[in-house]
């Protein structure tokens, strides 16, 4: 089993969202990640998508997405990113998602000789644009989260196994050390993959990739990657 990530999806098949809008490298991005992914995973695989899936605004406009998605193969593991507003709570959202499709939500989820968890995250200290009185609360609130998750994700991997952790916004800021970082760290993460950023111009800025604690840091998001699945681990090292 491969495991492969790509996020930030941001699928529109209920609304008139064309992502075009933020820039020529983005049109008919659902047509070049269907193929890719088509390409690239297998019926066994198990493909991460940290958050931004849909535009839709509530489940009836998400069900087309969420549909897509579905057709495409492999296993899917899901996390609520900033602009997922159709999501709705966890155990309706559970009985109501296709069959390839697993939502995560301050639990964990097995697959195979994994273990994965997984949350939204937020805006950390010292990053662009957090402000402690607006940012504060939710950012605390991220790291109760993370920890509920790694800890019941630590509950389910196998003996010998890895822990994989999703998140949407970037854990790590520049290749920086963050409170995220330093609880995967301690939790024994091997890899996280995250998303959230976006370039225009191509310039994804410095260490988007990186090493902190011994774990390894993937941003995955769609433009990021050219609109084509990442391997993380299994067939052949993560790179």
């Amino acid at each position: 089993m491969k495991v492969m990530a790509i996020g930030d999806l941001h699928l529109s098949g209920s609304s008139d969202k064309p992502m075009d809008v933020f820039g020529p490298h983005w049109r008919d991005h659902d047509s070049r990640i269907a193929g890719n992914w088509t390409a690239a995973v297998g019926p066994e695989d198990l493909v991460l998508v940290p958050g931004d899936i849909s535009w839709a605004m509530d489940w009836a406009e998400a069900v087309p997405d969420l549909e897509w998605l579905h057709r495409l193969p492999g296993r899917k593991i899901i996390i609520k990113g900033n602009h997922d507003y159709w999501w709705p709570s966890i155990s309706r959202l559970r009985g109501m998602l296709p069959s390839s499709i697993s939502a995560l939500q301050y639990d964990g989820i097995a697959a195979g000789q994994y273990a994965v968890a997984g949350t939204r995250g937020w805006k950390v200290p010292g990053s662009e644009g957090y402000r402690e009185e607006k940012d504060g609360r939710v950012y605390r609130r991220e790291l109760q989260r993370l920890k509920m998750s790694l800890a019941s994700a630590g509950k389910l991997m196998p003996d010998g196994g890895m822990l994989i952790c999703m998140m949407h916004y970037p854990p790590v800021i520049d290749g920086r050390e963050t409170e995220f970082s330093r609880i995967m760290a301690e939790a024994g993460v091997h890899v996280c993959v995250y998303g959230h950023l976006h370039s225009s111009s191509g310039d994804w800025g410095e260490a988007v990739n990186t090493e902190l604690g011994g774990v390894e840091y993937y941003l995955v998001s769609a433009d990021h990657l050219n609109f084509s699945p990442k391997l993380i681990m299994g067939d052949c090292d993560a790179g």
